[in-house]
């Protein structure tokens, strides 16, 4: 199983044994994807689904907002429709316990290993600058590549902070600029001046080289660490 539905808990049938199924299907795909060094979008899709569980653990009632519910009374004096909530069982509401109960410490587990993994990752991964280094740096490039390939790929990115319903985060966007082979003559500082050339609206951007020991993906895991790391490197550097 690839996905998880985001309403998988109160989705079909709600029974523990296929619940139990469906989680353990799901994490089993998840624990495949990280022995081969796979980490995003499950390690988040995991974080999620636990963060949803334990918000649902906490406010029960949250669980009858899942559920359908049929209008039984229009109210025209109040402008206002009663419903009749389709779900009232105490049998299945401790159904529901049981499955989130036992959801928890197995997704739980499965986190921990993509943390240890994404550990590993950040800890085997040498980042640099290349050149000097402007004051803004909001906007500019990150340049991926291993240690032992000459191959390296470059993305363009930009840090923005997004403020919606008294929440406050900052987001990496990104975008594939090229694939650059290495060499004596193709330095990263004369990648570095060749985007400069192509991006005039960025005369000294900010340019990240991202060199890691292993050959790790570089689209679902060594590019989401480094995103991770930038957000950290922009806001000290603000």
């Amino acid at each position: 199983m690839e996905k998880l539905d985001p309403n998988w808990l109160t989705e079909h049938l709600i029974d523990f044994e296929y619940k139990k199924y469906t989680l353990l299907a799901y994490l089993k795909s998840v624990k495949e994807k990280f022995h081969h060094q796979l980490l995003y979008p499950q390690l988040g899709e995991l974080i999620f689904h636990y963060r949803n569980l334990l918000r649902i653990k906490e406010n029960k009632s949250i669980i009858y907002d899942q559920f359908p519910k049929l209008p039984t009374h229009v109210d025209l004096e109040n402008l206002s429709i009663n419903y009749q909530k389709l779900v009232d069982d105490d049998e299945l509401m401790k159904e529901l316990s049981d499955i989130i109960e036992f959801s928890l410490p197995n997704i739980d587990r499965t986190i921990q290993y993509g943390r240890e993994l994404y550990d590993f990752v950040e800890e085997n991964l040498i980042i640099s600058d290349v050149g000097l280094m402007p004051i803004y740096r909001h906007e500019g490039y990150m340049l991926l590549t291993e240690e032992d390939n000459r191959q390296l790929k470059v993305f363009r990115y930009k840090v923005s902070l997004i403020e919606r319903e008294k929440e406050n985060w900052t987001r990496v966007d990104t975008t594939f600029i090229a694939t650059e082979i290495k060499s004596i003559t193709n330095t990263v500082n004369k990648i570095k001046l060749k985007l400069i050339e192509q991006v005039q609206e960025l005369p000294n951007p900010a340019t990240y080289l991202f060199t890691s020991k292993w050959n790790f993906p570089i689209e679902e895991t060594v590019l989401p660490i480094a995103k991770r790391w930038l957000i950290k490197e922009v806001g000290r550097a603000a």
